[in-house]
């Protein structure tokens, strides 16, 4: 039976497929055939590991050749010089530069990689170069490390996805190619068909979770639309089973906070993203001792990925009736029984705002700086995105401009949850996609179809589903 690899390159695609049970559900379907490649080796490499159970893992160590010849040696740098120049980075920000995607956050030296344009490389930016620069970057004759090659062509796996978009999957995509083997790529998240890195044209299917990112990648990709399959998005998938309100009681107790109050809660974005997020923290901690204390509670939950998160919330951590939740890539259940009894969400940007309306939660998004100097606005340039379009067309949610707008749209959330229900119901389901709790078995369905084909990419591809997304093309 031909083995079946499972890639999750980053923690957030790694917490997706297996907080909504795709890995467990591809074990069911697959059983012993089924190999798990994490190559996430942050802080959390242990905790999935650990949800793997007795699935086979390949670590990134396990893909290094301990001792490499002098040959061998000089090719992994000719490959490393030349994908620095006309390789992944490269061909993403050109493909950015070229589509306008982005264009307002686009800063030399920027810590998100697919924001710095001065990793386009040095080659002019002639739209006629960019083909040629493609074809050498999944060449099949591009470097592969040894370990990872010999395996490739020993055992012939089938090569599944979780984001397709990740510089570390290129060796797995060209490996595919160079000796025919079955591949599935999974589209990681709303955003990334505009803006956050090039997708491979080669591989057999492409699963995103509705309709606009399927046309993105017709458009904007050049991907045939029959081979690309619309499942929705597995994340609503935790969200559609309902939750108690004791669980929800429980885990507030657990924080220190009063269950009878009604809590607001603050979703965090990155510092790189919100620089100016602390004097925010601040701020709102200040002006809800004075004025709010005894209205609502206050919960703030930093980004998984803020390792400043102490310091940038200090304002909260000491204050009764205000609590912050430590960050994590591995409580998507705790969020889940949050987001379905919390009074209200205030949030910038980010999946979390979608989150928050998927739930039918009334929520705040915050468009400014807090004390930022004049001239910034990273906060509104965080949803000036092209994906953001339908959402900020939208009247959803509130907005606030200033904090004076914060403080009305909270009383107003609070005071008429249901203003803007019927509102959130229809972006949600234009931007998410269906939400049914089968998302995640539409995956597992699509990537075990996919891969016990052999067919080369150029056949004839499957007949393309759809989860009843009804997002509008761009």
């Amino acid at each position: 039976m031909t083995p079946v690899w499972l890639v999750l390159p980053d923690p957030f695609s790694s917490r997706l497929f297996f907080d909504t049970g795709i890995v467990e559900r591809l074990r069911e379907r697959l059983g012993e055939r089924l190999e798990l490649f994490l190559l996430d080796a942050g802080e959390q490499a242990e905790a999935w590991g650990e949800r793997a159970g007795l699935i086979p893992i390949t670590r990134p160590s396990d893909l290094v050749e301990a001792h490499p010849s002098a040959p061998e040696k000089t090719r992994r740098r000719a490959d490393a010089w030349l994908d620095r120049r006309i390789g992944f980075y490269p061909l993403s920000l050109r493909h950015s530069l070229r589509n306008g995607f982005h264009r307002q956050r686009m800063q030399p030296g920027h810590s998100n990689w697919f924001l710095d344009p001065t990793l386009a490389g040095p080659l002019p930016r002639w739209a006629f170069l960019d083909p040629p620069m493609q074809r050498w970057h999944y060449g099949r004759a591009r470097h592969i490390a040894t370990p990872l090659r010999e395996r490739l062509n020993r055992e012939r796996p089938a090569i599944a996805l979780a984001n397709t978009q990740m510089h570390s999957v290129v060796p797995f995509i060209v490996g595919a190619r160079r000796y025919g083997l079955p591949a599935v790529g999974n589209i990681a998240s709303w955003d990334h068909t505009v803006g956050k890195g090039i997708v491979a044209p080669h591989l057999q299917r492409y699963l995103v979770q509705n309709d606009v990112m399927r046309d993105d990648l017709v458009r904007y990709h050049g991907i045939d639309a029959g081979r690309i399959v619309i499942t929705g998005w597995p994340q609503t998938d935790v969200f559609h089973r309902k939750r108690p309100r004791a669980e929800y009681e429980a885990l507030l107790e657990s924080l220190r906070l009063d269950p009878a109050r009604p809590l607001v809660i603050v979703m965090g974005n990155t510092p790189t993203n919100a620089p100016y997020e602390t004097n925010f923290v601040a701020r709102l901690v200040g002006w809800w001792k004075e004025n709010a204390h005894g209205r609502f509670s206050l919960l703030f939950r930093p980004h998984p990925r803020d390792r400043e998160w102490r310091t940038r919330f200090a304002a909260a951590s000491s204050e009764s009736g205000a609590a912050v939740q430590e960050p994590s890539f591995t409580d998507l259940e705790t969020l889940a029984a949050l987001l379905q009894h919390v009074d209200v969400v205030v949030s910038n940007a980010g999946t979390i705002l979608l989150d928050a309306l998927a739930n039918e939660r009334p929520a705040v998004c915050v468009l400014y700086d807090e004390g930022a100097p004049p001239g910034e606005s990273w906060a509104l340039k965080n949803v000036s995105g092209e994906h953001y379009r339908t959402l900020m067309e939208s009247e959803a949610f509130y907005r606030a401009n200033r904090f004076e707008e914060l403080v009305d749209g909270v009383d107003r959330a609070l005071a008429h949850p249901d203003e803007l229900a019927v509102e959130r119901a229809r972006v949600t389901r234009a931007v998410l996609g269906e939400i049914d709790g089968r998302a995640a078995q539409r995956v597992v369905d699509a990537v075990v179809s996919t891969l016990d084909r052999r067919e080369p990419s150029s056949a004839a591809a499957p007949k393309r589903t759809n989860a009843g997304a009804t997002g509008s093309t761009k």
